[in-house]
């Protein structure tokens, strides 16, 4: 891994558990949107990155794929709830339709239904 790769990967880390929504996203992406109005959907007051309108976005994302799980290549909105990797569309997806998101979104205090 790349020094400077490396620093981005970090930053990603510390920025992750800022809030307990992190979404790491690019503003014309229309899946980014949907995900974005998805949670808000929810009531989810989520911290949100766009990468696109960032100056240091491009090495944000290029950081994104050395993180567990984040299929190659990089995909332009990624999820972190309390600080933990939820995973790119699919993943949030899956959790959705599978009913494991709304749990944790509540575990990280994010929602209170």
């Amino acid at each position: 891994m790349h020094y400077q790769t490396n620093s981005y990967l970090k930053l990603i880390q510390r920025l992750a558990p800022k809030n307990a929504v992190v979404i790491f996203s690019k503003s014309t992406c229309c899946l980014c949107h949907a995900m974005k109005k998805l949670f808000s959907g929810m009531g989810v007051n989520a911290t949100v990155y766009e990468l696109d309108e960032d100056p240091r976005g491009k090495e944000m994302e290029k950081a994104l794929v050395w993180l567990p799980g984040v299929p190659v290549p990089v995909p332009v909105l990624v999820v972190f709830i309390c600080g933990k990797l939820v995973g790119a569309v699919d993943k949030v997806m899956t959790s959705h339709i599978n009913g494991t998101l709304v749990p944790l979104l509540k575990e990280a205090g994010a929602i209170s239904l």
